[in-house]
């Protein structure tokens, strides 16, 4: 079985988080970055999962734009959603929901929050002040959890197609 995991990644939290993924998937699993990658033909996957950030209580443009465009053809594929954020319980289970279609979100076979980061050095100078004004956090932070993953791989995986 073939699975793509398709994502968008600011800072990089994401783009671990699939990689993570895609080491506890069955199978060829092909990752692609979204804003690297243009056009993407899912006709050749079983399984595609599609990921990506919260910022601000959205998801990335590019991975809503995957999403809406290819959603007759997700439509038949087995699919996982997930988002990385610092969001959590019925905040980001509202932020994971809010960021795909409605049709997308009620057929995905596994729907996940894996957590986030928050890399000081990777930010601008505005992004700082923000994060540290909002979150009250002065130094990096990351709660992404494996288990969740591993939650999520799970599922994906025991799906027969």
């Amino acid at each position: 079985m073939n699975t793509l995991i398709a994502y968008a990644t600011k800072y990089g939290c994401v783009e671990k988080c699939a990689s993570i993924l895609s080491e506890k998937l069955t199978g060829e699993v092909d990752l692609y970055n979204l804003k690297e990658i243009k056009n993407i033909d899912i006709s050749k996957y079983d399984k595609v999962i599609i990921g990506g950030s919260i910022y601000m209580g959205k998801i990335q443009k590019v991975v809503r734009e995957f999403s809406s465009t290819k959603l007759n053809q997700l439509k038949e594929k087995e699919v996982g959603l997930f988002i990385c954020g610092m969001g959590e319980g019925e905040t980001a289970e509202k932020e994971l929901k809010d960021s795909f279609p409605v049709e997308l979100y009620a057929k995905a076979t596994a729907r996940g929050v894996f957590g986030g980061e928050f890399i000081f050095k990777k930010m601008n100078f505005l992004e700082r002040l923000i994060v540290k004004k909002v979150s009250k956090v002065e130094k990096d932070v990351s709660n992404i959890s494996e288990k969740k993953i591993n939650e999520f791989a799970e599922l994906m995986n025991n799906v027969y197609l």
